[in-house]
């Protein structure tokens, strides 16, 4: 058994959502998520700018978010968003204890603003579901930095010599 096997079913269950449910979305997460990805969080949230109506489930894993949705009449399962989390960008969050909810926010690489609303049953899942988003967000995720190995043309940089070891003269 794989790490997500063993970990998405568990995961799913400490979040109150039913076996049946889990289950029926755990193949659609296993073909957007690789076999030793563990889950990070798996929840119920809603789409306030949606107008269709469905069930939405979360998972959120170190490399990836994916949101699936259930349609409600005939209980089809669609994929509404498979993106991996460096492919994110202008990812805000912002916790709302009175509410007992937290309003994610992120653009997807096509451009399109995606919200999801998660809903708790206590204020203080709200600031352990903000303290699991910063650490998921703000402290994994590294920016790529360009990697140039060489320019036509450009002679590179000139060696720079360490100022511990300096040339001893020999006499």
């Amino acid at each position: 058994m794989d790490v997500f096997s063993r970990t998405f079913l568990p995961a799913a269950a400490e979040a109150g959502i039913a076996t049946q449910t889990a289950s029926r979305h755990m193949p659609v997460f296993r073909r957007c998520v690789g076999s030793g990805d563990a889950p990070i969080l798996v929840t119920r949230c809603s789409c306030p700018n949606r107008s269709t109506a469905g069930e939405y489930l979360l998972l959120l894993t170190h490399r990836r978010l994916v949101v699936t949705r259930q349609t409600r009449v005939l209980h089809r399962l669609r994929l509404h968003l498979n993106t991996e989390l460096r492919e994110l960008s202008n990812v805000t969050w912002g916790p709302d204890p009175r509410l007992h909810c937290l309003e994610l926010a992120a653009t997807a690489i096509d451009g399109v603003r995606e919200r999801f609303v998660i809903r708790t049953r206590h204020p203080k899942q709200v600031w352990q579901l903000d303290e699991l988003l910063n650490h998921a967000f703000r402290t994994r995720i590294r920016t790529a930095h360009e990697r140039l190995v060489a320019t036509i043309g450009d002679p590179g940089p000139a060696p720079v010599r360490p100022t511990t070891f300096r040339p001893a003269t020999v006499r």
